[in-house]
């Protein structure tokens, strides 16, 4: 379980894989210079509601990563977290679309 820490105050757990992906769809925003609102539901522990923060290149930002090995990052995934970045309402976690089918050869192909 990861951890991203706002300006020092605000912190919120997410696993490790979704929080690798967070991380890169907002320091993609960052680095463009585009401020927008990130919002997740809360815990059911601090009272299942949600938070919203404004996320600006000036702000303070730590990913806390539990594990130590990176994680397979899904490009349909990230393109699907980028696509709610850019709207109106921000970033907002999405479910995970399924991993493109990994293309084996053909055992016959290897027989001569």
């Amino acid at each position: 379980m990861g951890k991203l820490i706002y300006e020092g105050t605000v912190k919120v757990d997410f696993d490790d894989r979704t929080l690798a992906h967070l991380q890169l769809v907002i320091g993609t925003k960052l680095r463009r210079g585009e401020p927008f609102h990130f919002t997740w539901r809360d815990d059911a522990s601090i009272g299942d509601g949600r938070t919203t923060i404004w996320v600006h290149p000036r702000c303070s930002l730590v990913y806390k990563f539990y594990g130590s090995r990176k994680p397979q990052l899904n490009p349909a995934w990230i393109d699907a977290l980028a696509h709610t970045a850019n709207s109106p309402a921000g970033l907002y976690l999405v479910p995970e679309p399924a991993l493109p089918p990994v293309e084996h050869e053909d055992a016959h192909d290897l027989v001569g």
